[in-house]
């Protein structure tokens, strides 16, 4: 690296992203440093803060913030060097690929995708998520029931959220094509949808089927859950033929 990226570097793990730092959970911390990953804030080959600055950055213990990155080790995100520090090992040359599908996809083929996959994804993740896995669903949740009035904010973590479920579903091709999902969902070109259909009603409309979708993942009742997330996926896709229509 030369002189310039290694102060870009250096200047960007000493200021740290400003990642919602009030949260103290396991999960809501690993999802917050995922998604700055693969969002580029912290790119490939980037070292990242110590886990005594993350610690106070998240207003965590330094506990938490260990299980954290073992998290993200396990997803194959960074590596730890003893002696060095942690470093990010993402790379993920599958964005690119993303980016030039995205304006080829129509709000309703998205809603399409996502029944395809969606409703398979939860049921396994009923059948194999583990208790810390459904407690972090949780956690993210009790994140997104607090966005009622952001936009911006309750993209996000119902973004995390669905992504969690497909990492509860153990299947890591299923986790991969909804990560996929995700870049599309995340694109630009979707602002002024979100923006015609993201009132606060909405919003906790969405919510009450994540909460339900949620308590049926954690009593293990795939019939439940199933039914759960086909409505949120038929109500996303009304919600878009109306806005589309407007």
């Amino acid at each position: 690296m030369d002189a310039t990226g290694a102060d870009v570097t250096e200047n960007r793990a000493a200021t740290g992203p400003r990642l919602g730092e009030g949260g103290r959970h396991v999960g809501h911390i690993t999802a917050q440093l995922r998604e700055a990953i693969r969002s580029g804030i912290y790119v490939n080959g980037d070292q990242l803060p110590a886990e005594r600055e993350l610690a106070e950055r998240f207003d965590t213990a330094r506990s938490t913030i260990r299980k954290v990155l073992l998290n993200l080790e396990n997803d194959g995100l960074i590596e730890r060097r003893v002696g060095s520090g942690t470093f990010v090992k993402y790379d993920d040359i599958s964005i690119g690929a993303a980016h030039d599908i995205v304006g080829r996809v129509s709000p309703l083929e998205l809603i399409e995708a996502r029944l395809a996959v969606e409703p398979h994804m939860t049921r396994l993740a009923v059948l194999n998520a583990t208790a810390t896995e459904i407690k972090m669903l949780g956690s993210i949740l009790n994140d997104l029931e607090q966005c009622r009035d952001d936009k911006e904010a309750f993209s996000r973590h119902d973004s995390m959220f669905h992504e969690w479920l497909a990492r509860s579903s153990r299947n890591p091709l299923l986790l991969h094509l909804y990560q996929q999902i995700n870049a599309v969902r995340g694109h630009d070109q979707w602002d002024a949808m979100k923006n015609k259909i993201l009132s606060p009603e909405e919003i906790d409309e969405y919510n009450r089927q994540h909460r339900a979708l949620f308590e049926a993942i954690e009593r293990r009742d795939i019939a439940a859950a199933v039914k759960q997330i086909k409505d949120h996926l038929e109500k996303a896709r009304q919600d878009l033929m109306g806005a589309a229509a407007v």
